[in-house]
């Protein structure tokens, strides 16, 4: 039995080495999206929609690690959670990747459209935010700390700021005739992807936070509609315990 738990753990390093493994091609994906978004490469950009194919293999990988751990090892309790973790986290990452795909796509569709500092320079930030949100939560998995996990849903409060900043920006320059429509809706969506990876990187925090301590956010509200059934809780009281 010692021996074949020693060998269990060691197929959950595995996996958790994989999962940083994909982690760093996704967000070397940030970057490099808007690197070529920003100099209008069209060759880069046709470039990384060809690499996403190493993330896609990469995340089937270790979606199969997992099944054939929890078919032949049947872990429980904290076992049980890091597995169904790293499900979770490779469908997370994944879509990500698939963001900055959209972003390089994006480009092609915009080649040569003027873009104002200001645009330029909101596009910048917004990639470094969600990189930054990206590794976070990385790093958050990997040292298993739920407090940081916790944390990036309030660190997320800058990339969403400047997601508003840039829309404005996209609506002022259009109103300016320094920008097309049909650029400007492409721009918006570019947007809505880094906002998005963002929005992942909050995500996989609360998988983290699920993995070290079995609790998730939504089982609060969960707790409260099973409090209302139960006739504990007015209808018309929405509050977090």
């Amino acid at each position: 039995m010692a021996e074949q738990r020693k060998t269990f753990h060691q197929e959950l390093d595995e996996i958790r080495d994989e999962i940083v493994q994909l982690a760093a091609l996704v967000s070397e994906f940030i970057p490099r999206g808007t690197e070529l978004l920003l100099a209008n490469d069209m060759r880069g950009a046709l470039s990384l929609i060809e690499a996403d194919d190493e993330i896609d293999a990469l995340t089937l990988r270790i979606e199969e690690q997992c099944y054939h751990v929890l078919a032949l090892q049947q872990p429980m309790a904290s076992d049980l959670r890091s597995i169904v973790t790293a499900v979770w986290l490779t469908g997370e990452l994944e879509r990500s990747g698939d963001l900055m795909v959209n972003v390089a796509k994006a480009a092609r569709r915009i080649y040569g459209a003027n873009l104002d500092p200001r645009l330029r320079g909101l596009i910048e930030r917004m990639s470094e935010e969600a990189a930054r949100l990206m590794k976070l939560a990385i790093d958050a998995y990997v040292e298993r700390n739920a407090s940081l996990g916790a944390a990036l849903d309030d660190i997320d409060d800058t990339l969403d700021q400047l997601h508003r900043d840039y829309i404005e920006a996209i609506f002022e320059s259009h109103a300016d005739h320094h920008l097309g429509l049909q650029p400007a809706v492409q721009l918006a969506l570019i947007g809505r992807y880094y906002e998005r990876i963002g929005d992942h990187a909050v995500n996989i925090g609360q998988r983290v936070q699920y993995m070290v301590t079995g609790w998730l956010p939504e089982q609060t509200g969960a707790a409260r509609l099973r409090a209302r059934a139960d006739g504990e809780v007015d209808e018309g009281d929405t509050s977090s315990p």
